[in-house]
C-alpha cells in the first residue's frame, strides 16, 4: 500500500489497525511516525511518511487521549437525546461559559498525554467515526462546542496551546515545517522501518486472521472478475487501435467502453474492506455477487467482440450485431453463487474454430480442456498439422460419465497478446491415430468389475498404493488417494509430502471466531474418513486423480506439455462445509524441508515477498498470514512452493509444513461490527500448483526480511492467475473468412516484465455524447519482477534483458507516437518520452506511461 501511494504521487499516509503491543513498542520509543519504506529498496526511494495512531480505535473516545471514558464526553453527537450514548455512562454536555475552563483543561490533559507518544509537538486529533456527519445536526454540535473549546484554549497564554480545526494535510505540513523539511522528503530524526503489521490483534489474543478467508467464494470470484477485466482492457485497447488506425467506425467502440466502466467500477467496488475481506452482510453480499457475475459476463463478451474484430480478414466488412454473439461464452452461470457449467462444443464432420486468447506479454504454451459433444475427435493446428489429443469421460457421479459429453485435452500454443486459432472435428472411431482415450482405474467403487464404457476401459479395484507422472514429475500416493511424495526427475530426488485436510472447531469460552477472528480450540484434527472413492484417469496428455472426502472433492492432475505447466502439480478442490457449525477446513502439506527457525515466505498483494517467522510463544491464530498468490519454505537445496489462485490464510505451523485454509462456516458473531455469523457459505473452488525446485545456486539477499520467487514460480503463477481465454465459434455464425491468428506485440517482453493492464482511458462524464467514447490515450502499466536466478528455469521459453523494452515497436502494425510518464494514479504527467531508445523498468518498479497508439 505504501509503494503504491508514493508511486501514485502521495507524500503522507495515516494508519490504524496495527497490533496492540506494536504499537505500545513504537509509542515507548517515540517512533509511531516513520518513513515506511519497501524491503527490497535500499536507497530510499519508496519512503513514504506515516503516522500510526496510538490507540485501540479510530472512534472519538479514542482518538483524543489515553482514557476513552474522558474522550467520549468530548464527542457531541452523544449529547443526551440523541441515538448513540457513551458506554461509560458519563455523557458529553454542552459547552457553556459556566463549564468551559474544566472541560477545557480537562481536554487538553488528554492532549498532552497524547502528544508524549509522539516526537514533534503536534498532535493530531481525529474527529468522527463510521457513519458520522450524515446529519446537519452533528456538524453544528461538534463545530459549535469544539470552536468554544479551542479558542477558550488558546487565550490561556500560560497554557502554551494553540488548537484549531485542520485537515491532513496541514498536520503533516507542520510536522514538515518544524523539522525544515520538504513535503515527501524524510523529516529530520524520524527513523525508517520496513516491513508490514500482520497479524493484526486489538486486543488480548484476539487475532483477525480469520477474515483471510472468511467467503472464499467471493475472494476466488474477486480474482475471476480481475483475470477477465485486463484480459479485456488488453483486447480492447488493441482493438480500438486497430480500428483507428484502419479508420473502421464499424467496431463497437461506445458499447464495450460503457461495459468495460461499469466492470471497473464493480471490481473497486469489491474492494471494499467489508467486501474482499468477506465481512459483509448475507444481503450485500448477494449484491455484491450479482455485480461481479454482470461484469465478469460483459467481460467476456468484450473479449469476443474484440477477438472477432482482430480476427477478420478484411476488418471493413466486420459488423456488430449486439445481441447475436460471433463466439459462444465458454462457461454459463444460473446465479451469482453458483459453480461455473462449461459450455459444450458441439462438433461434426467439419472443422470447428476455437480460439485461444493469450493476455500475457510472453509466449505461453500449456495444455487445455475443452467439453465436446463426441469422443472421436481430431484437432489441427492453424497450418492444419493434426495434432495429439487425449479425450476423457465427463463424469456425472462418481461412477457415472455423460454419454455425449467429453473432455478433450491437448496442448497449444498462443502468441503474447495473441489469438490463435485450433480446429475441433468430429472423426470415425479409431480414424486418427494422435487421438487417445484415457483409462481409469477407480478405487473403493461399488463392485471391483471393471468394464468398457464405449471407448473407455474402467477398471475396479480395492485401494492400493499408485503413481502417476508426466516427463518432468512423479507423484505418489497413500491408498487412501492421498499424496505422499513428489520426484523431479532431472534430479531424481523425492521430496516427501504428505498432504491431509484437517479442520478446526472454536473455542467454548464468550469470545468465539466469526467473520474477522479466528479463535480456534486447539490445534487442528485431521478430517476422518475410511475407503474414500479414488478416481484415477491416465493418458498420454494429462493424468489426474479423484478422491472424494467429507467436506472436499480433491483433484490433483499432471500436465503433459513442453511448457511451463508440466513442472508443477496442480490441485483443484471443491469444498462444501455447509453441513456443518464452527467448522475451518484447511490442506495441510506436510514436507522433509528443513526450514530453519520456523522460516516461511508469503506475498504481499502478489507484488513482493515477506520473511515470516512461527512463533511458539504467540497463540496458534497469530501464526496464520494472507497468502494472496504464492507462500513457500526452503532449505540450503530445495525450495516448496504453493501457488494459489485465489487469496487464502497460510501458516507454517511445524518446520517443513505449510497449511492453507479453504473455508470457514462459523455459527456466531465475533463483535467486530458484522453483528451476524457467517454461514453463507457455498459449494467452492480453489486452485493450486505445488511446485518443488533444486536449488542451483546460492543467491545473497541483501535484506533478510524479504525473499524472491523464481522465474519458473513467477511464470506459474501467472498463468494460474490469468488463464487462457477460451473463444468458440458459434454454430449459427456466419462462415467469414477469418485469420488464424493475431499477433499483438512484435516480440514478447523479457520474462522479467509483467504487462499489468494496457487501459484506455475515458473521457469527462459531464458529456452524455462522449463519457463513453474510448479517448485516444491509453495505460500502459508495467510491473519488473524480482525474481531469485538459484533456480533452473524448466519450461521458461522467454528470456531476460534487464527490464529493457522499446515502446516504439512494442506493438505489431502499430506505432506508439507519443508515450509520457505518469503516476499510477494516471493524475500526474511528466515529459513526453523518446519513444525510440528502449526504456527500462528498475527492479521491482511498476511504471506507468500514458501512450497514443495509431
Amino acid at each position: 500500500m505504501a509503494y503504491l501511494l508514493k508511486r501514485m504521487g502521495l507524500k503522507n499516509m495515516l494508519i490504524q489497525r496495527v497490533h496492540y503491543s506494536v504499537k505500545k513498542h513504537l509509542a515507548k520509543e517515540q517512533k509511531l511516525e516513520f518513513m515506511w519504506r519497501q524491503n527490497w529498496d535500499h536507497e530510499g526511494t519508496t519512503d513514504m511518511f506515516c503516522h500510526m495512531m496510538p490507540f485501540y480505535s479510530y472512534d472519538v473516545p479514542h482518538t483524543c487521549g489515553p482514557d476513552p471514558r474522558i474522550c467520549c464526553q468530548f464527542d457531541f453527537k452523544r449529547l443526551p437525546g440523541g441515538r448513540i450514548t457513551c458506554p461509560w455512562r458519563v455523557p458529553p454536555v454542552p459547552i457553556t461559559v459556566a463549564n468551559i475552563a474544566g472541560k477545557a483543561a480537562t481536554l487538553l490533559d488528554q492532549y498532552r498525554k497524547k502528544a508524549t507518544l509522539y516526537k514533534s509537538n503536534v498532535v493530531l486529533i481525529p474527529l468522527g467515526d463510521d457513519f458520522r456527519y450524515d446529519k446537519a445536526i452533528e456538524w453544528d454540535q461538534q463545530f459549535s462546542n469544539y470552536k468554544r473549546l479551542f479558542e477558550y484554549m488558546n487565550s490561556q497564554k500560560d497554557w502554551n496551546i494553540q488548537a484549531q480545526f485542520g485537515t491532513l494535510s496541514d498536520y503533516f505540513n507542520a510536522i514538515y515545517e518544524r523539522t525544515g523539511s520538504k513535503p515527501g522528503d524524510h523529516p529530520t530524526g524520524y527513523p525508517s522501518l520496513s516491513g508490514d503489521f500482520f497479524t493484526y490483534s486489538d486486543r488480548q489474543d484476539h487475532y483477525w486472521s480469520g477474515y483471510y478467508t472468511s467467503r472464499p467464494f467471493h475472494k476466488n470470484f474477486d480474482r475471476l472478475l480481475e483475470s477477465h477485466l485486463r484480459a479485456g482492457e488488453i483486447i480492447f485497447t488493441l482493438a480500438v487501435a486497430h480500428a483507428r488506425h484502419e479508420g473502421n467506425k464499424a467496431f463497437p467502440f461506445t458499447h464495450l467502453m460503457e461495459r468495460l466502466v461499469s466492470a471497473r467500477r464493480s471490481l473497486g467496488l469489491f474492494q471494499h474492506h467489508d467486501a474482499i475481506t468477506g465481512t459483509a452482510k448475507d444481503f450485500v453480499v448477494v449484491d455484491y455477487g450479482n455485480r461481479l457475475l454482470n461484469a465478469l459476463m460483459d467481460m467476456k463478451k468484450v473479449i469476443g467482440v474484440s477477438a472477432h474484430f482482430l480476427l477478420t480478414k478484411d476488418r471493413h466488412t466486420f459488423q456488430y450485431e449486439g445481441g447475436k454473439l460471433f463466439f459462444d461464452l465458454d462457461e454459463k452461470r444460473s446465479s451469482q453463487d453458483a459453480l461455473p457449467e462449461r459450455t459444450v462444443i458441439n462438433i461434426g464432420g467439419k472443422p470447428r474454430p476455437v480460439v485461444f486468447y493469450n493476455s500475457l506479454s510472453q509466449t505461453r504454451t500449456e495444455l487445455i480442456r475443452l467439453v465436446i459433444s463426441s469422443p472421436h475427435v481430431k484437432i489441427t493446428d492453424m497450418t492444419g498439422q493434426v495434432i495429439p489429443s487425449q479425450v476423457d469421460p465427463f463424469w456425472l457421479t462418481n461412477e457415472e460419465s455423460a454419454p455425449d459429453m467429453h473432455k478433450v485435452v491437448f496442448v497449444i500454443t498462443v502468441p503474447a497478446l495473441g489469438l490463435v486459432t485450433y480446429y475441433v472435428e468430429k472423426v470415425q472411431e479409431h480414424s486418427n491415430k494422435k487421438n487417445s482415450h484415457s483409462v481409469i482405474t477407480m478405487y473403493n467403487a461399488q463392485t471391483t468389475q471393471s468394464i468398457t464404457r464405449g471407448p473407455f476401459h474402467i477398471f475396479r479395484k480395492t485401494a492400493e498404493e499408485f503413481n502417476i507422472e508426466n516427463a518432468n514429475l512423479k507423484a505418489a500416493f497413500s491408498n487412501s488417494g492421498m499424496l505422499k511424495s513428489l520426484t523431479t526427475k532431472d534430479d531424481g530426488r523425492t521430496t516427501n509430502i504428505d498432504l491431509e485436510f484437517v479442520r478446526y472447531g472454536t473455542r467454548h469460552t464468550k469470545d468465539k471466531s466469526g467473520a474477522y477472528l479466528f479463535l480456534p480450540d486447539g490445534e487442528a484434527r485431521p478430517v476422518v474418513f475410511n475407503k474414500p472413492f479414488i478416481r484415477v484417469i491416465k493418458g498420454t496428455i494429462l493424468t489426474e486423480v479423484n478422491v472424494f472426502i467429507p467436506y472436499v472433492e480433491h483433484v490433483l492432475r499432471l500436465h503433459n506439455s513442453p511448457g511451463a505447466d508440466s513442472t508443477a502439480l496442480n490441485i483443484f478442490n471443491i469444498v462444501d462445509i455447509r453441513s456443518e457449525g464452527n467448522t475451518e477446513v484447511a490442506m495441510r502439506l506436510k514436507t522433509d524441508i528443513t526450514n530453519q527457525n520456523g522460516e516461511f515466505f508469503t506475498d504481499l498483494n502478489g507484488f513482493q515477498i515477506q520473511r515470516r517467522k512461527t512463533l511458539d510463544k504467540l497463540p496458534l491464530q497469530a501464526n496464520f498470514y494472507p497468502m494472496p498468490t504464492m507462500a513457500y519454505i526452503q532449505d540450503d537445496t530445495r525450495r516448496f512452493t504453493v501457488l494459489t489462485a485465489q487469496s487464502l490464510g497460510v501458516a507454517a505451523l511445524k518446520p517443513g509444513w505449510l497449511e492453507v485454509m479453504l473455508d470457514r462456516r462459523l455459527n456466531q458473531d465475533d463483535n467486530r461490527g458484522l453483528l451476524q455469523p457467517l454461514k453463507d457459505n457455498r459449494r467452492t473452488p480453489n486452485k493450486f500448483k505445488l511446485l518443488v525446485e533444486k536449488r542451483t545456486k546460492k543467491v545473497e539477499v541483501a535484506s533478510q526480511y524479504t525473499g524472491y520467487p523464481s522465474l519458473l514460480s513467477h511464470m506459474l503463477s501467472l498463468q494460474l492467475i490469468h488463464p487462457t481465454n477460451i473463444l468458440s465459434k458459434n454454430i449459427n455464425s456466419p462462415d467469414v473468412t477469418m485469420l488464424p491468428i493475431f499477433e499483438g506485440l512484435s516480440q514478447d517482453l523479457p520474462c522479467e516484465l509483467h504487462l499489468l493492464n494496457l487501459r484506455t482511458m475515458q473521457n469527462k462524464e459531464d458529456s452524455a455524447r462522449l463519457k463513453f467514447m474510448p479517448k485516444n490515450t491509453s495505460a500502459l502499466l508495467l510491473h519488473r519482477l524480482g525474481f531469485d536466478c538459484g533456480f533452473a528455469t524448466r519450461g521458461v521459453k522467454c528470456s531476460t534483458n534487464d527490464g529493457k523494452v522499446s515502446l516504439k515497436t512494442l506493438f505489431k502494425s502499430l506505432d506508439i507516437t507519443k508515450a509520457q510518464p505518469s503516476t499510477l494514479s494516471l493524475m500526474h504527467d511528466g515529459t513526453d518520452l523518446d519513444t525510440s531508445p528502449s526504456v527500462q523498468v528498475k527492479p521491482m518498479e511498476i511504471n506507468a506511461y500514458k501512450v497514443q497508439i495509431h
